[in-house]
């Protein structure tokens, strides 16, 4: 079974970068609950910059694993984005793998 307290640190801990590299480790494992994870710390800049390019990217992953919640939350970031940011997630998702991208 996965260890998905990052998931309980993303509540308690609104800035902690260290919490993003452990999320990001996870996700390179294919963990749908990283992939979610990732969606919301690039959301709200939780350890990271803002990018909701990034954001709607890690979500959509999660979407596409069935995940609810990602849908609704990548729904909410969607109606935050410029055009040029969904451009920039459509470039994302048009890579033909799992991209760990660092925008930092």
């Amino acid at each position: 079974m996965a260890d998905n307290s990052y998931l309980k640190d993303l509540v308690l801990l609104r800035n902690d970068p260290s919490t993003v590299q452990r999320v990001r480790d996870a996700a390179a494992l294919g963990e749908v609950d990283a992939f979610y994870a990732l969606g919301l710390i690039y959301a709200e800049g939780r350890g990271v910059t803002i990018d909701l390019a990034q954001a709607h990217y890690w979500l959509s992953l999660a979407v596409d694993r069935g995940d609810r919640d990602a849908e609704l939350l990548r729904n909410v970031v969607g109606s935050q984005m410029t055009d040029d940011e969904y451009q920039a997630a459509k470039r994302l998702r048009a890579k033909p793998s799992l991209q760990l991208v660092d925008s930092d």
